[in-house]
């Protein structure tokens, strides 16, 4: 954010870095393969954010939280997977780098057979949750577009993806159908939503022990782009928020995560079929 702009909710789904004037452009300081090894940040993750004794099948939106903190982590894992495949074919991997074959990190991280047999499911899940809430959006993109609040040159980018018809595929709401029936199934459910809120700002917060500059700041871009995403499906009741209400920059996390999960889906579809 600018440094002028403090108008963002405390009690909001996304604890937000104060604001300045640093600028960072996401094509300069592209979303690559670094070597660093992030094991013990998503271990924290998994057991201390996400809810605990919640089976991924259960009928619970915090079982859907699981699901969508999952699928997170299984993009930026194919992210990974596309970099090392891609310094392997510029002929830039170096000596001390620990994981140097990408169908076996796609087997081992990915696959059914892997260390998450859910992997993939949840990943589309976080997919379709992403997906929908930009059709929610849409009109006040649109609207940001023709108002000039987004510059030309992003707009006219922009434009076609907000026109694009899997966005009105009854299909890709089937995700968000789920999550917020299970909101606003109890009293109880929507009481407790309060929690959801407080650990995705928490989910931003440990992105700031990630070492890897570049992964931190990609990280923080994705756990923004997924709390938005929450924001406006769920709201602060269940229901769903306000999404002539939401930042700017909340807007532009929302529509990056959704490039990189469309972008990591796709690399996984290829290796899936060059393995098979």
């Amino acid at each position: 954010m600018d440094a002028h702009e403090h108008d963002f909710e405390l009690d909001g789904w996304a604890r937000m870095d104060m604001p300045s004037e640093d600028y960072y452009d996401t094509m300069q300081f592209m979303e690559e393969y670094t070597g660093y090894d992030g094991a013990d940040v998503w271990k924290f993750i998994h057991n201390r954010i996400c809810f605990q004794e919640i089976n991924e099948d259960d009928e619970d939106w915090k079982a859907d939280f699981n699901k969508a903190v999952s699928g997170l982590h299984s993009m930026i894992s194919a992210q990974i997977i596309k970099g090392i495949e891609e310094k392997i074919e510029n002929n830039d991997l170096g000596e001390d780098d620990q994981w140097t074959d990408p169908i076996v990190e796609y087997e081992r991280r990915l696959s059914p057979d892997g260390e998450n047999k859910h992997a993939m499911d949840n990943m589309y899940f976080g997919y379709m949750l992403l997906l929908s809430a930009v059709s929610k959006a849409r009109t006040r993109l649109l609207q940001d577009c023709d108002s000039g609040k987004i510059d030309m040159n992003a707009a006219n980018k922009l434009r076609p993806v907000l026109e694009f018809p899997l966005l009105d595929d009854p299909n890709i709401g089937i995700a968000y159908i789920k999550l917020h029936d299970h909101a606003v199934q109890d009293q109880d459910s929507m009481a407790a939503l309060w929690e959801a809120r407080m650990r995705t700002r928490e989910l931003m917060r440990i992105m700031n022990c990630v070492q890897c500059n570049k992964c931190r700041f990609h990280g923080k871009i994705s756990v923004l782009g997924l709390s938005t995403a929450l924001l406006i499906l769920l709201g602060s009741s269940g229901e769903g928020g306000d999404a002539t209400r939401i930042h700017r920059v909340e807007l532009a996390a929302l529509m990056t995560t959704l490039s990189k999960f469309s972008s990591a889906i796709r690399y996984c579809t290829k290796l899936s079929t060059e393995i098979s």
